[in-house]
């Protein structure tokens, strides 16, 4: 798992040096970026989200590709359409902005369900079917979607399905006053993210993604896992549970944060720094339990308080 390691380190140190102070939220985009899962970003605007998305996509050498969601954009818009071409009567497919190796889905909860469930297929299969005609999406593939949870007006909320089909739900926030001054220091004659290099290859990538399945979990931390989950599924703030998708990105978050931090095998630890990213944004709270102020991560908070760590 040196491999793995050496690599992970690589990535977050590079993105680093234009996100400071956000070790955890980049640590957790590069575990989702080894399970092969995507991360929606919950935050208000200019924290650095996009500069996360670009510097991500500088590290690897690969394409970045952003998309602003409004109202009237369609699914075309996002997939790409088919082109007639009059000089020999056929079609010929023009790729839309989706097939990049990261794509930033900025402010998601702006356009219509129609398209917000063009990226469902776009998600889970890492392809486009346009016309009857498939067409695979490049690897690595990384969706980081953002949403503004302050503005109630204009937007669509993304339904339980789509939400359940991110692996994570991050939050950058503000830096600290220092971390904000060392930024606008850095920022007097360029952009950092303008003198980033890579530091891995595409082909390193998808070794560290097989990598990362053979890290092994033993038979009370995989007990300790569920437990967790089926708890979600019980407490009486909760009207709907973590799904066993929840599950199943759990267990491979698992093994990728292990493989970051040199082991090839879990510990209770490391699921434990990943059900609230990876569970909270799967539940659905009870009416009650939203106007007295509760929320998704408190709740898991209290759940792995309770939880007997092997």
């Amino acid at each position: 798992m040196q491999d793995v390691r050496q690599l992970a380190v690589r990535l977050i140190d590079n993105i680093q040096r234009v996100i400071l102070g956000k070790q955890d939220v980049v640590e957790q985009t590069v575990v989702a970026l080894l399970c092969q899962g995507h991360v929606l970003f919950e935050d208000v605007p200019g924290v650095g989200k996009t500069m996360l998305a670009r510097a991500i996509a500088r590290s690897l050498g690969g394409t970045f590709k952003r998309l602003q969601f409004t109202p009237d954009l369609l699914p075309s818009d996002v997939t790409g359409v088919s082109i007639f071409q009059p000089e020999t009567g056929d079609f010929r497919f023009r790729e839309g902005p989706i097939f990049a190796n990261i794509v930033l889905a900025d402010e998601l909860n702006r356009t219509s369900p129609k398209t917000q469930s063009s990226l469902l297929e776009c998600m889970e299969e890492a392809q486009v079917t346009v016309d009857g005609q498939t067409y695979p999406l490049p690897r690595p593939f990384l969706v980081l979607a953002t949403q503004n949870p302050i503005e109630p007006e204009g937007i669509y909320p993304l339904p339980e399905s789509q939400r359940d089909r991110f692996m994570m739900r991050l939050h950058l926030g503000y830096p600290d006053r220092e971390r904000e001054k060392q930024m606008i220091q850095s920022q007097r004659h360029r952009h950092p993210i303008e003198d980033l290099e890579p530091v891995a290859t595409a082909a390193e990538l998808r070794a560290a993604q097989e990598a990362i399945k053979d890290v092994y979990i033993e038979e009370s931390v995989y007990d300790y896992l569920l437990e967790i989950v089926g708890r979600t599924r019980e407490a009486p703030q909760v009207m709907v549970g973590a799904s066993p998708r929840g599950s199943l990105w759990l267990a491979r978050g698992a093994r990728a944060l292990a493989a970051l931090r040199g082991r090839d095998y879990v510990i209770p630890d490391d699921v434990k720094a990943l059900a609230p990213p990876i569970l909270a944004h799967r539940l659905i709270l009870q009416p009650e339990a939203r106007l007295s102020g509760v929320s998704d991560r408190q709740v898991i908070g209290d759940i792995l308080q309770t939880v007997k760590i092997p």
